[in-house]
């Protein structure tokens, strides 16, 4: 298929000071690759990561289980490490949970903070939660903690003009150098889970540093941030 390039001062439009960075990949996400079908627990992404092998932890990103619940790499982040908590049982709403499954979430959320700080040493967090459609939730039928760490300056021109997200490792990455930073918080003299060519937590980019891949998000933030709707 031949491609006609118009030439420059032929496009609609009036003329302004930006580059443009074109993110077609997003289109992905919005045209509804990975969202569920239905609000059914058989179609629900979650309770299928839940229900897989621990074996399979890193294909499905899940950096730790508990009893309750589990912590997994948001697919679509909006940050370096931003993490899910998300209880087994599918559940939509928080007044839902029981009492044991409430402490997990907490639990769960307050030692997410701890890790992401000993991997990356972000200025702060979004904590939150989504509930229902109306507020944001890309999957509200299964209950998800947000746990987004946040940098200062990292609401830079990309996210506020260009609606993009660029982030600085893959999900791999990322997703070794959170476990290596949990089983050193939770068990100091075990060996970590991944290779012995991961990355180390010294290898984490700051977000407002990067050039590169980032992918649509599939909530709204939790909490509204500059540059986030």
């Amino acid at each position: 298929m031949q491609v006609e390039v118009e030439p420059e001062g032929g496009r609609p439009g009036d003329p302004d000071g930006f580059e443009r960075l074109w993110t077609p990949h997003r289109m992905v996400y919005i045209g509804g690759q990975d969202k569920p079908k239905t609000s059914a627990a058989v179609d629900c992404p979650f309770c299928t990561l839940g229900q897989r092998p621990p074996s399979e932890d890193r294909e499905s990103l899940i950096v730790h289980r508990d009893e309750m619940a589990y912590v997994v790499l948001n697919l679509y982040p909006y940050s370096p490490g931003h993490l899910l908590v998300c209880p087994y049982r599918h559940v939509a709403d928080y007044t839902d949970l029981t009492d044991p499954e409430t402490d997990a979430v907490a639990r769960l959320t307050q030692q997410s903070m701890r890790v992401v700080r000993a991997a990356s040493a972000p200025h702060g967090f979004n904590l939150g939660l989504n509930q229902g459609v109306v507020a944001g939730a890309g999957i509200a039928a299964h209950l998800h903690q947000h746990v987004v760490p946040r940098w200062a300056g990292d609401a830079n021109f990309l996210p506020v003009i260009g609606q993009t997200k660029a982030l600085p490792q893959l999900l791999d990455q990322t997703w070794q150098v959170v476990t290596d930073a949990w089983q050193r918080l939770e068990h100091p003299e075990s060996p970590a889970r991944g290779s012995g060519d991961a990355v180390s937590s010294g290898d984490v980019v700051r977000s407002r540093d990067m050039v590169s891949s980032g992918v649509g998000n599939a909530d709204a933030p939790p909490v509204a941030a500059p540059g986030e709707a």
